[in-house]
């Protein structure tokens, strides 16, 4: 366990959490920690700072008075990426990055990050970054600028406005819109009676766990399930999909849940995608074999490898006859899992539309969710299909989901629950889940989890997991992540029930209503089964697709440079305004949306 909380917050921190990273990099701490001053420039406007005064907000995270000025760029969240860091084994994360640059995306992200030091160049990044690595094993932004090799740097702030934004646009577009879906999910007629009984509390029967491992001789593949069992056997077979760099525990707390009321569930590891698989490649891992584009195959392969394997235990082996019913399967992912489940749902994989899209995007536009799709697009094919007629129901949990299905998810002809968190930092709501919801055209539900993150479903025993140690994406976790957790007990039993006798029971826990009566002061909840119109004008006022005629009109008024300055200004003097209202910036970050320069496509 020692090696893993080396490797695998840096493999993290990396992969999924480069942009923000990067983001604390453009925004005033650029690498110049070895030099004496820095130089910020916006057009004809220069001013000139010590690197003390960046120190002083790394360790008091007091603002000096020569960056008050810059205040508004000095957020929350680049307050504590400064302050952060995290250890890595200095060996493999020099074999890691030097793969990681050796590639296009790597060549793309080093060249957008010299543009905005007009000073500095490519090869000076790398060398300071490598540099780094050879001198300690516990990196934070700091360090990194002291070993930077300039004496003074020049920052260009207006395309640092460019980069800010591009920097996990999604991420950012997704904190945009929470006003926008916290109104428009409520629920006016909030009035409906809710039963006595509470779904969130354990059922009356009891539960016994047990751990077994198939093998698939045609895949050369282990699989380990945890199978959750009441005496009593009831309703439909629940079967769960954990994401990536996870394993089959991760929800045991809703599959004990389940199990009380009893449904029989069976809680699937993934070889090739788990933590385990990390640790296995971790030493001399290369960027490109983090997530293997195989595992787009195998995961919606071992599912529907495990409901065969139990469709023959149910009816031949004395101990499980009868608990396995293949015939009604509800599956429940969350993440990577959260694809898989829509995989087997019927959604084909739409790997011409990715590839596509991974061309097209700059690294730096990219979510963490982002990067792992785009993996897939090495897979040889142009389109895949994985439906299983036995999957009856759908629940996914923060799914990735992107652009893998291209405009297929229409595909899917059977129920689906789907949850968002606001402010999940791997699979921005917007891109990941909100898009894709309005492409479903069957009966689905929309549950928004207002303040929550990717990570507070889990089980509260995943505190020491790989993500709950990022220290670069905030995580709401553990007790504070609590109604998060009762939420998805609730609204998890009531959707699968729909398939029991029961149904007509526990209807009335899929209404907004009851969702909205769990929220408590920091977490509020909401649901929806068409998203509301405001949240669709702003979905499409955040599609990057811009018209070509909105395009030219912006152009037209202003030469590029020029745009992006006047917005810079006037962000700043919204900002320092305490009462500038919502629509205000709102429609400034509109306008920022269709700023575009050759340059940086």
């Amino acid at each position: 366990m020692k090696f893993l909380n080396l490797i695998s917050p840096f493999i993290f921190n990396v992969v999924g959490s480069f942009s923000p990273i990067l983001l604390a990099f453009f925004l005033g701490v650029s690498p110049s920690f070895s030099a004496e001053s820095i130089v910020l420039k916006a057009g004809l406007l220069e001013n000139k700072i010590t690197v003390e005064d960046l120190q002083k907000i790394a360790k008091t995270e007091e603002i000096p008075p020569s960056l008050q000025p810059y205040k508004f760029l000095i957020t929350r969240e680049i307050k504590e990426i400064l302050s952060s860091s995290f250890r890595v084994d200095p060996i493999i994360a020099e074999q890691f990055l030097e793969d990681l640059l050796k590639s296009d995306d790597g060549k793309k992200l080093l060249k957008q990050i010299s543009q905005t030091l007009p000073d500095s160049n490519s090869s000076e990044i790398e060398k300071a970054i490598q540099l780094l690595l050879k001198q300690t094993s516990n990196l934070n932004i700091i360090d990194f600028l002291r070993v930077y090799p300039q004496k003074t740097v020049t920052i260009d702030l207006p395309k640092v406005a460019i980069l800010g934004l591009k920097t996990n646009g999604s991420f950012l577009y997704s904190r945009l819109i929470n006003s926008q879906l916290d109104k428009g999910f409520k629920n006016s007629l909030n009035s409906e009676e809710l039963p006595k009984f509470d779904p969130t509390l354990l059922g009356d029967k009891s539960v016994s766990a047990e751990t077994t491992v198939l093998y698939d001789r045609s895949r050369d593949r282990y699989i380990s399930l945890d199978i959750y069992i009441a005496e009593k056997t009831r309703g439909p077979l629940v079967v769960m999909s954990h994401g990536f760099a996870s394993d089959r525990r991760f929800l045991r707390y809703l599959a004990k849940h389940l199990a009380s009321y009893g449904v029989t569930v069976v809680s699937v590891e993934h070889p090739g995608s788990d933590i385990h698989a990390l640790i296995k490649t971790a030493t001399g891992i290369k960027f490109s074999q983090v997530l293997p584009s195989q595992e787009f195959i195998d995961r919606p392969q071992d599912i529907s490898f495990v409901l065969n394997k139990l469709t023959i235990l149910n009816k031949k082996n004395r101990e499980f006859k009868g608990k396995f019913n293949t015939k009604k399967v509800s599956i429940i992912g969350h993440s990577f899992g959260g694809y898989t489940a829509l995989a087997l749902g019927g959604a084909s994989l739409d790997l011409k539309t990715l590839r596509r899209f991974c061309q097209n995007k700059s690294p730096l536009e990219r979510s963490p969710a982002d990067w792992l799709q785009c993996a897939a697009g090495e897979l040889p094919y142009p389109k895949r299909n994985f439906k299983d007629n036995r999957i009856k129901q759908i629940i996914v949990f923060n799914p990735i989901i992107g652009e893998l299905f291209g405009d297929k998810l229409s595909q899917i002809k059977v129920p689906t629950l789907m949850l968002s968190a606001s402010d999940d930092g791997i699979t921005p709501t917007i891109s990941h889940q909100l898009k894709p919801f309005q492409q479903l055209a069957t009966e689905k539900y929309m549950v928004m989890a207002m303040g929550a993150t990717h990570m507070s479903i889990s089980d509260i025993n995943s505190m020491n997991s790989v993500m709950a140690k990022n220290t670069l994406v905030r995580e709401v976790m553990g007790e504070k992540a609590k109604p998060v957790r009762q939420l998805v007990r609730g609204v998890s039993l009531a959707f699968v029930q729909q398939l029991s006798p029961e149904k007509s029971k526990y209807e009335i826990f899929l209404k907004p209503a009851y969702v909205e009566s769990l929220s408590q002061e920091n977490l509020t909840f909401s649901m929806g089964t068409e998203l509301p119109i405001t949240v669709k004008t702003w979905i499409n006022v955040t599609n990057m697709k811009t018209s070509a005629a909105n395009l030219s009109f912006l152009r037209s008024k202003l030469a590029p440079v020029q745009n992006i300055q006047s917005y810079f200004v006037n962000a700043r003097e919204l900002l320092l305004q305490p009462q500038y209202s919502t629509e205000k910036l709102n429609d400034l970050f509109t306008g920022l949306l269709y700023v575009h320069d050759d340059k940086w496509s």
